[in-house]
């Protein structure tokens, strides 16, 4: 077992060097195509070519780890192999091949779960130490399964919808470590339960390429929760402008915000002042199409109502528009004549 981890970690550090290699590669590659230098021509060509052959090296990395994971899943496990720390031939048990549960059937499990495990699903979450972590599971080893990441992957994106972001970075911490847990157990087909000790041995005993692996996990994790976090508030705030968009709809049907942000900016100028008289001079100067065009959306939208006698007997629709046109030209007009 020892050679095998050995033989492991040679092939993922030998990896990571040719990827290391290729990506600086690449970097020079592309700084030498921006500088489009004629002198730099041979040493462009010479790159590509150590590139081409860093990419043949790094699938040759790639197929040899492949090779070595189907190996080690093919591998018996017992004791030995999972961990020499807590663990008994008794506790170690093949997890048995569960049939597919129904969405509705899931959704009903969760739920039951969570009513009577909620408190201690948010008191693992809320645990920052490895040694802490590990004791409440050996404690409370129902938690260990996906019911209790499903709860806490949801109560990350609520805090981070909540703006509290230093605790869902801690809850994020929390849900990794289940995760991880889960696809320990998933991986040696055993009960989430029997491995969970294999986990934290092999965290605090500082492994660094399964450190590194971790971490780059709960990075990526956590920018996913911001990102749901993102979609959920802005869906949110689409729902709520909609319900106000319709409080504001007139009579008409149509939205007064809409309808003043489409008015020609001397007519806006009309509704900022609440000026009559400024509204009447605007109306007249414009085509009389267009004056009862906006005049009738206005009344649609509630930014103009007609006066009962301007509205008497017009019927709804365009010839309130005309009666209102005809109404505001007439007062104008008669405004104009009695100027000296």
């Amino acid at each position: 077992m020892e050679q095998f981890q050995k033989e492991k970690e040679e092939l993922d550090k030998g990896c990571r060097e040719c990827k290391r290699k290729l990506a600086e590669c690449q970097k020079k590659m592309k700084e030498l195509e921006v500088a489009d230098a004629e002198s730099g021509k041979g040493e462009l060509q010479r790159l590509q070519a150590e590139a081409q052959q860093l990419r043949k090296e790094e699938k040759s990395w790639e197929k040899k780890i492949e090779e070595l994971r189907k190996k080690e899943k093919n591998m018996p496990w017992n004791v030995d192999t999972l961990s020499k720390d807590g663990f008994s031939k008794s506790v170690v048990n093949v997890k048995p091949e569960e049939e597919d549960e129904s969405e509705e059937q899931k959704e009903k499990k969760h739920k039951t779960f969570v009513e009577k495990y909620e408190k201690q699903i948010k008191h693992f979450g809320m645990l920052r130490r490895w040694d802490d972590s590990q004791k409440y599971l050996s404690d409370n080893p129902h938690l260990v399964c996906e019911e209790t990441a499903n709860y806490l992957v949801i109560w990350c994106i609520d805090l981070e919808v909540e703006e509290k972001h230093a605790l869902m970075e801690q809850v994020a911490h929390q849900t990794i470590v289940m995760q991880f847990i889960l696809e320990l157990a998933k991986s040696l087909k055993v009960d989430p339960r029997a491995c969970f000790r294999q986990f934290f041995t092999k965290i605090k005993t500082a492994d660094q390429q399964y450190m590194e692996g971790f971490t780059d996990e709960l990075e990526a994790f956590k920018e996913r929760v911001r990102g749901r976090a993102k979609v959920r508030i802005e869906k949110a705030m689409k729902e709520y402008e909609e319900e106000e968009r319709q409080k504001r709809l007139g009579p008409g049907g149509l939205d007064p915000v809409e309808v003043y942000e489409s008015l020609p900016a001397e007519l806006q100028k009309c509704f900022d002042s609440k000026d009559v008289q400024m509204l009447q001079d605007a109306i007249s100067k414009m085509e009389p199409a267009e004056a009862k065009y906006h005049m009738q959306r206005c009344i649609d939208s509630g930014l103009w109502v007609p006066n009962a006698k301007t509205a008497e007997g017009a019927e709804k629709g365009g010839e309130e528009a005309e009666a209102v046109y005809e109404e505001v030209k007439k007062e104008s007009s008669e405004e104009e004549k009695g100027n000296p």
